[in-house]
């Protein structure tokens, strides 16, 4: 195993060991976010969650390489095909499914059947070793187009809970490569254009976390898209209920500006999921537990603190899990950019605050996000205008100041008149109380928060 955690000043982001081999353990603490192919998504993210000093779980990273190292002897065939047949088929022909779902079949069982090779089982005996005798783990499988801007693959590989023992890891560690070819994550991965042979799979060790309550939490409100609020479910025992939908969890919206619970609601949670001893978990029925909090506010107000801070370190907002122990500890264990929640506008012009954009597009009557070609033009032609009328635009392919883009739509920041008397009035259905106006200009304002 490498002894500290490799920089990013031009230096090769795949580690190798003193023989010019490909490491294949490495510690959470030496992994970041540089290392995707190395390590994929999940651990690259704790990584950086380490690094910004935020409270994860001690654990290793069992690298692509090993996965690599196994099956390349045996998927070879099989991914050329299922590339060939990616390539072929479009998305709407007849038989697509059923074939795709053939072939991820047959490169699961060739990945079950193979044992990990020996330097790669020798290196996770070690690093398991190293964490302290029989200790219980989470095994995660940590793919390397998995957690990302563009595609979180949530949830479409393994991950197994409280597994005891490195005979036990290394089966664990076996099921999650296979994991990588389940029917979902290759048809996901087919829709999105990502070819078999350019994903491959590691595999995150962390120590499990006893935990007293656990779930997920978004950083933004993914309902409303409010920035400034978290949003917490949370069950008790083990985080599985909840991430499976096993159990309908207690609710919580914090304000993150204010530091307080705006708004809970009790679930029933009649199943908790716990580890049992040597290994392996249960599922246990909980009625009556409808009354009863998993959370106190004080505790969802900290975690809500632990999510604005890993926001702050990736710069967006967050789909994390988390787990508080038996001893009251808040542990964060993994952590994905939001992909669903719509994009803020973004002005040149914009400064600290609450920032006020009109929708110029959908003031148009555009309801469609416009082309790219369409955006270039009027970026041009607004450039145009804003000239015309003396106001200067540093680059008119950017457009003027107050132009901004979100999802192929197009906004003006509206701050600087709506916060001038002069303004105020000038715009259309305005006055010095700021409401909107026509029917044609109502509904079309959006405030935002800058994250400048």
């Amino acid at each position: 195993m490498a002894t500290d955690r490799p920089g990013n000043g031009g230096r090769d982001s795949r580690p190798r060991d003193g023989n010019s081999a490909p490491v294949l353990v490495l510690r959470l603490s030496q992994v970041d976010g540089s290392m995707l192919p190395l390590v994929g998504g999940k651990a690259a993210n704790l990584g950086e969650l380490i690094a910004a000093g935020l409270p994860v779980p001690d654990g290793f990273c069992l690298t692509t390489a090993a996965y690599r190292e196994a099956a390349s002897t045996v998927l070879d065939g099989v991914l050329a095909e299922l590339g060939r047949l990616q390539a072929a088929l479009q998305p709407s022909d007849p038989g697509r499914s059923a074939q795709l779902t053939m072939l991820a079949g047959r490169a699961r069982e060739a990945i079950r059947a193979l044992p990990v090779p020996p330097r790669a089982a020798a290196a996770v005996e070690q690093a398991y070793a190293a964490l302290g005798g029989n200790t219980p783990v989470a095994v995660r499988s940590s793919a390397t187009a998995e957690d990302l801007p563009s595609a979180s693959f949530a949830g479409q590989q393994d991950t197994y809970l409280n597994v005891v023992g490195s005979t036990a890891v290394l089966d664990a560690v076996r099921n999650c490569w296979a994991s990588l070819w389940t029917d979902r994550a290759v048809a996901y991965r087919a829709a999105l254009g990502i070819a078999p042979d350019q994903v491959a799979l590691a595999v995150v060790v962390q120590r499990l976390v006893d935990a007293e309550a656990a779930g997920v939490m978004f950083t933004a409100n993914p309902l409303t898209g409010r920035r400034s609020e978290a949003v917490i479910d949370a069950a008790p025992g083990l985080g599985e209920a909840v991430v499976s939908g096993a159990v309908n969890p207690d609710h919580f919206v914090v304000d993150t500006e204010k530091a307080r619970v705006i708004e809970r609601k009790t679930g029933d949670k009649r199943v908790m999921v716990r580890p049992l001893p040597g290994g392996g978990t249960e599922v246990l029925e909980m009625p009556g537990r409808a009354d009863s909090s998993s959370l106190t506010d004080e505790q969802a107000v900290g975690l809500a603190a632990l999510g604005l801070q890993a926001e702050r370190h990736f710069g967006s907002p967050q789909d994390t899990e988390w787990a508080i122990d038996t001893g009251g500890a808040l542990w964060l264990t993994q952590s994905r950019p939001i992909t669903t929640l719509y994009p803020v506008p973004q002005s040149r012009s914009a400064g600290a605050g609450t920032r006020l954009y009109m929708c110029f597009s959908l003031a148009q009557g555009l309801t469609r996000p416009l082309t790219p070609m369409g955006l270039a033009s009027l970026r041009l032609i607004a450039s145009s205008v804003a000239k015309a009328a003396g106001f200067p635009v540093p680059d008119p392919r950017h457009g003027p100041p107050p132009y901004a883009e979100a999802a192929q739509r197009i906004y003006v920041d509206l701050t600087t008149p709506v916060r001038s008397s002069v303004g105020r009035r000038i715009l259309p259905g305005s006055s010095t109380s700021w409401r909107p106006g026509p029917p044609w200009w109502s509904g079309r304002f959006s405030t935002t928060r800058s994250f400048r």
